[in-house]
């Protein structure tokens, strides 16, 4: 097949390092431009990350000749040679805001992996297994745009991956409260121990804005589109902590959860939820879904970040340790992989799932 045009802004930084190395041998999809900012603009991709390529794989062949763009000056150059981009940029909230919606009045649909329209109520904030129907609210966007194929989609936080996931199913029965703590590695800050060495052997319980993402966004993605706006769910309240610790790759959450009076399942029954539950991302049979979404390890000690993080090319969600607590109904551990399916893989699953649903198109 004809793949996809793709171009990322901001491929210089992790997380688009990240998706360059997933465009690699992608099915659907090959790397046509990458942009940063003007003080890598010019160079070959492969010069601009001279001395700080993160990635545990060698840079691919294909993007190591790429010029760099410059994100703001050129984003016409870069309009013309893709049928849509994906967006990782490191600005202002505000700046990242214009620069999308630049793009997408350029009619190029723009995936972010920034926060900066997360809020905005006609962009869908899309964790594909979950609520894909979300993306039904493009039409609305693209009319306050004034576009015909530009829009903005974005994908969630990269903390929520690793319990949101396991909610989803049990929404049924009645979630009312939430309690989580996250215990999140030094890749979701951009670094390396090389580049922190103060991380090394080290926690900081305190990452800024990222307990109130962990509380709201959930919100959304459980939400409802109406009348061409996602309105949050009102049913359900999260209180969150997050740490920073001492891993590269992997997000961690300890979760305890509430069901409504008389709703609660069984172990046995939540386990069972797990085992069965698949999106539209597996009816689909996208590129970079896993088979499995949800595995569940009955094991007294997993899932562990080393050993668990990898699953199905970083995609699934692991869980663990289910049980009944004494303050709330339930209790477990969930983990995933914070900048595959966290971010980049998200991401580009949520290209995939666009694609498959005919919201990009070739140009």
């Amino acid at each position: 097949m004809e793949k996809y045009r793709v171009g990322i802004i901001g491929g210089t930084g992790m997380v688009g390092q990240r998706f360059v190395t997933l465009l690699d041998q992608h099915p659907w999809f090959e790397l046509t431009a990458v942009a940063a900012s003007s003080g890598s603009a010019g160079k070959t991709y492969e010069e601009a990350v001279a001395g700080r390529w993160a990635m545990e794989t060698e840079i691919p062949e294909q993007a190591k000749a790429l010029v760099v763009l410059d994100a703001v000056k050129d984003a016409e150059t870069l309009a013309d040679q893709v049928d849509f981009v994906f967006c990782a940029v490191n600005m202002e909230k505000d700046e990242i805001r214009a620069l999308e919606e630049r793009y997408a009045k350029l009619e190029v649909p723009v995936v972010s992996n920034n926060s900066a329209h997360r809020w905005t109520e006609d962009v869908p904030m899309v964790v594909p297994e979950i609520n894909a129907n979300h993306i039904s609210v493009i039409a609305a966007q693209r009319q306050r745009l004034g576009t015909k194929k530009g829009f903005i989609a974005v994908k969630s936080n990269c903390s929520i991956q690793s319990y949101v996931p396991a909610l989803a199913p049990l929404l049924k029965y009645g979630v009312e409260k939430v309690l989580v703590c996250t215990y999140q590695a030094i890749s979701g800050a951009g670094k390396t121990f090389e580049r922190w060495p103060e991380m090394v052997d080290n926690c900081i319980p305190y990452i800024g804005g990222e307990e109130e993402k962990s509380e709201q966004e959930p919100l959304k993605v459980f939400g409802r589109v109406a009348d061409g706006k996602i309105v949050p769910a009102e049913d359900l309240s999260i209180t969150a902590q997050c740490f920073r610790v001492a891993c590269q790759d992997g997000h961690m959450a300890a979760v305890f959860l509430k069901f409504k009076e008389g709703c609660t399942p069984s172990v046995e029954q939540i386990k069972a939820d797990w085992a069965a539950y698949a999106g539209r991302a597996q009816e689909l049979a996208l590129p970079s879904a896993p088979k499995q979404f949800l595995h569940y390890f009955e094991e007294p000690n997993r899932p562990q970040t080393r050993l668990d993080r990898n699953l199905e090319g970083g995609m699934a969600i692991s869980l663990g340790r289910l049980r009944p607590d004494t303050q709330y109904d339930y209790k477990f551990v969930g983990l995933s992989h914070n900048t595959l399916r966290g971010a980049a893989g998200g991401g580009v699953l949520l290209a995939e799932l666009l694609c498959a649903e005919g919201y990009i198109t070739k140009n």
